[in-house]
């Protein structure tokens, strides 16, 4: 099982950036209809990023240096549920008709979520510029249903259903067998993928099984008593969660009591996150078995930092752990600068050269190491954005908007051979593509002020 690299697009066709990036804009444009508070967030968060940058314009320069400009008014990722391994390896295709890899590993049923899962998200940093929206993509875990007769029903339930249409399975096909879409082909592909996420508000299953399900776990009713794994949240990207968090109380969505991830600091790392409860929709039950209602669909914010290394992500899950019972003071050992941080190999960093370093290569006044570079201001440090996931946060949310009492823990270790078995493909390390953009960067500066000199770099890279 292999993640083979994604072709470059044949002339003619839609490159699978641009086919994202339309999605990404159909769906929040859907997701708005559908859930109207969801608009209200997003007018929360634009406003807030309006404030932070009206009163720190060197932020603004910041994000117009490091390319993230053009990426603030993008909704970041979606998520969703899926019930079986055939729809996983279904919805790996259809991600990879818009240059959508699996990243990363995420088992979340220590949390008490039967669940595991991964990001399709674009990978490299050119494509991320076009549009960085993500799927974090959950599968449910039926071995972890107790019940035997109840685990036997959600397998036939989930059997029965196909979640892409034909026409959609088609346009896959052709993309996979042509090399590509024509523009009126990704056009239908979006509008076929948007059905397949959209709310239908109708029950598969009888209101007694829907009860069986929701007693056994909410999530598990959630992705078995449907017919598709409509998209259960979507998420803005904020520059300040600590004043969007508040603006949504005053605006009158129910958010989140606490912000999950690492505490506030100058430097942000990873990835913070909060969200406004999940609503209670209206559905219908099978076979005419009454009405009632579903929680489960919600609006998130999410504030990215610094990418960690092995050794930096060590250290903050130490942290996190510790926390538990020492408090949030405890992360105080995890540096707070960008200097430390580098110079103790806990992030990684894009270097790219700057306008001294530029007229100095002109002039062909460059010397010195590639530290003394960084050092006489030839060559500018910028902190790698992480685009992934945190498993006890991403579980945190799942919980806080599922309803009714926390959920029990499963005492069951992780199973990613299973889930690559069932994606039918390898999952790439997040880590691995944090540590290949950093080199890039470095041997694009090399090549243009050094002349391909030998390195003397901090141990990070």
């Amino acid at each position: 099982m292999t993640v083979s690299p994604l072709p470059s697009p044949l002339p003619g066709t839609v490159p699978p950036d641009d086919i994202r990036a339309l999605f990404a804009q159909a769906l929040s444009e859907m997701y708005r209809q559908e859930v109207p508070a969801y608009g209200t967030l997003l007018d929360v968060v634009s406003q807030v990023n309006a404030d932070v940058l009206q009163a720190h314009p060197e932020m603004a320069q910041h994000l117009r240096d490091t390319g993230e400009w053009a990426r603030l008014a993008h909704e970041r990722h979606g998520a969703i549920r899926l019930g079986t391994a055939e729809e996983l390896a279904l919805m790996r295709r259809v991600f990879a008709v818009m240059g959508m890899l699996p990243v990363g590993y995420y088992d979340l049923s220590a949390a008490g979520v039967p669940v595991h899962s991964t990001a399709f998200r674009p990978v490299g940093d050119e494509a991320l510029a076009r549009s960085p929206f993500r799927v974090f993509t959950s599968l449910l875990r039926l071995e972890l249903i107790d019940d035997p007769a109840l685990r036997s029903q959600a397998a036939r339930t989930l059997a029965r259903r196909r979640i892409l249409s034909d026409k959609g399975l088609a346009l896959v096909h052709r993309f996979e067998q042509a090399g590509g879409l024509q523009s009126q082909e990704a056009g239908e592909f979006v509008a076929e993928l948007c059905d397949v996420f959209r709310w239908h508000g109708e029950s598969t299953v009888s209101l007694e099984a829907y009860q069986r399900f929701q007693a056994a776990h909410r999530l598990i009713a959630d992705i078995v008593c449907f017919g598709g794994p409509h998209i259960n949240h979507l998420t803005p990207a904020t520059l300040d969660i600590d004043a969007a968090q508040q603006a949504m109380r005053h605006r009158g969505l129910a958010a989140k009591q606490s912000i999950e991830g690492p505490p506030r600091r100058h430097c942000p790392i990873l990835l913070r996150q909060t969200s406004f409860h999940a609503m209670a929709e209206p559905i219908r039950f099978a076979g005419g078995d009454g009405a009632g209602t579903h929680t489960a669909r919600f609006g998130e914010i999410e504030q990215r930092g610094m990418a960690l290394t092995r050794e930096g992500r060590a250290l903050y899950d130490e942290l996190l752990g510790r926390s538990q019972e020492e408090g949030p003071e405890v992360f105080s050992r995890f540096p707070d600068d960008l200097a430390s941080i580098r110079r103790e190999g806990l992030g990684f960093f894009r270097y790219v050269p700057s306008e001294e370093g530029l007229a100095a290569c002109r002039r062909g006044a460059v010397s010195g190491t590639f530290e003394t570079w960084i050092e006489d201001g030839l060559v500018r440090v910028q902190p790698i954005v992480y685009e992934d996931f945190l498993p006890v946060s991403a579980a945190g949310i799942f919980q806080s908007n599922l309803g009714g009492a926390a959920q029990q823990a499963y005492q069951a270790a992780g199973a990613r051979a299973g889930f690559e078995a069932a994606l039918g493909a390898r999952l790439l390390d997040e880590i691995q593509l944090y540590e290949a953009a950093q080199q890039h960067s470095v041997r694009d500066v090399t090549r243009l002020l050094g002349g391909g000199q030998t390195l003397h770099l901090n141990r990070a890279t």
